[in-house]
């Protein structure tokens, strides 16, 4: 039947909390994500809504999770997919109404074909909707015909409860994180001069698949010039002696993202530049680490790891100021030409999460509690081929990112990823031993 992470009481749980903040007069309308064709009739890999994974842990396409108050009490309706001995056939077998009322946390489930007549009536009878539009196309139109109301997003609420993790969601992440740590390290060992990206890749979402998990995110391995690339994906160009890789990948256990990001020379020795970069790289994450407090504002991290870069990038002669000019009024300072992008953003079931701190999203980053799980990871980067700032020779195609998971406690930071090494002396004598 159901495999699901966490007991029913823990679902119970957050339906209850969520729900008793909702207008008694509303109906929550969560779809979940549809099907994506790939080309033709081939499909994208299924990954469920993460709200409704949250609430329900349902996995099932075609389905959509509704709750309305009734009789004095909150009532959960699942809409699935009907058995279907023909489909099951062709696409595996289903649950089906009755089996999700017998194996998940929900009150009442029904049809699927039974959703548009259900949510039709209920909003004609004066619920209100409460929904997560976008994903369902026929649930979009049901709810723009309808009066709309002031009745808010699900995610409004959702969005804050799961910014903190609970035991059970940590001791998940704990798992995504040591099933990432292990393939980072499987990786470096098989790392050789030559290697393909592709290979690298190979290795770590290879292990991802043994461990009965997947890919987070695309793996980012990028060689040479190519880790200057924040967001490069191809993955297809080989690895040449001296040069370092770049290597972003996480895995997801029960729908729970892990993100680690290390930097290494393929030929298990850093060179003289490739260590001054490391090392301040290093050091500026630590620093990031140390001020994941509980109560410290959202963007503390980043100032710690900005204030060492800064300082670093003037000690090794590539900037000429002041730190305080390095740093700029804003942190959008010179040292920016070499470090673009943010230090950390929420992990759980995104791997950029929900509850804000993502720069460009509009929103204020949260306060730090205690249960929040971030990233943090700094990073420099020399691109060879950027003409429209100064490239130091000495450093020209150097891109090292270090990234860890990291939760928030009330004794301080704990590092989840901590069993993936990242110090100098660690990687060599990983990469000089190999299988």
């Amino acid at each position: 039947m159901s495999d699901l992470p966490f007991g029913d009481g823990e679902y119970r749980r957050r339906q209850e909390e969520f729900l008793s903040n909702m207008p008694i007069d509303s109906l929550v309308i969560i779809p979940n994500n549809q099907v994506s064709i790939r080309s033709n009739d081939t499909s994208y890999p299924y990954r469920a809504n993460s709200y409704v994974l949250y609430l329900c842990g349902w996995s099932e396409p075609d389905s959509i999770l509704t709750a309305k108050f009734d009789d004095g009490l909150w009532q959960t309706t699942l809409f699935v997919r009907p058995r279907d001995t023909k489909a099951e056939i062709w696409e595996g077998r289903r649950v089906g109404p009755e089996g999700a009322l017998q194996g998940w946390p929900i009150d009442n489930s029904l049809s699927i074909n039974d959703a548009e007549e259900y949510i039709s009536k209920k909003i004609e009878s004066g619920l209100k909707p409460s929904a997560i539009i976008g994903i369902d196309s026929k649930i979009d139109d049901i709810i723009s015909d309808s009066k709309m109301s002031d009745i808010p997003d699900p995610r409004t609420l959702l969005d804050v409860m799961r910014t903190v993790k609970s035991e059970a969601e940590i001791d998940v992440m704990k798992e995504a994180s040591r099933i990432a740590s292990d393939a980072h390290v499987k990786a470096m060992r098989a790392t050789h001069p030559g290697i393909g990206e592709w290979q690298i890749q190979s290795v770590i979402e290879g292990h991802f698949i043994d461990s009965r998990s997947q890919w987070s995110y695309k793996s980012i391995v990028g060689g040479g010039d190519n880790a200057t690339i924040l967001h490069y994906g191809s993955n297809s160009d080989s690895i040449e002696d001296g040069d370092l890789v770049l290597v972003d990948a996480g895995c997801e256990v029960h729908g729970y993202a892990s993100d680690i990001t290390r930097t290494w020379p393929v030929n298990g020795k850093f060179t003289e530049p490739q260590r001054e970069i490391y090392n301040l790289v290093l050091e500026a994450e630590e620093a990031a680490i140390k001020a994941c407090k509980v109560g410290s504002t959202w963007n503390s991290s980043h100032k710690a790891a900005s204030l060492v870069l800064a300082k670093g990038l003037i000690d090794l002669g590539i900037l000429d100021c002041t730190i305080s000019e390095a740093l700029g009024e804003n942190l959008d300072g010179p040292f920016r030409n070499y470090f673009m992008h943010g230090t950390s953003h929420l992990l759980g079931l995104d791997v950029h999460d929900v509850g804000g701190g993502r720069k460009g999203d509009g929103k204020p980053g949260p306060t730090l509690e205690s249960g929040m799980v971030l990233t943090v990871e700094p990073g420099l980067y020399f691109a060879s081929w950027r003409d429209d700032v100064e490239i130091p020779e000495r450093y020209s195609g150097i891109g090292i990112r270090i990234e860890d998971d990291v939760l928030v406690t009330e004794d301080g930071p704990v590092v989840l990823t901590a069993g993936c090494p990242k110090s100098i002396d660690e990687i060599e004598s990983l990469i000089s031993k190999g299988d």
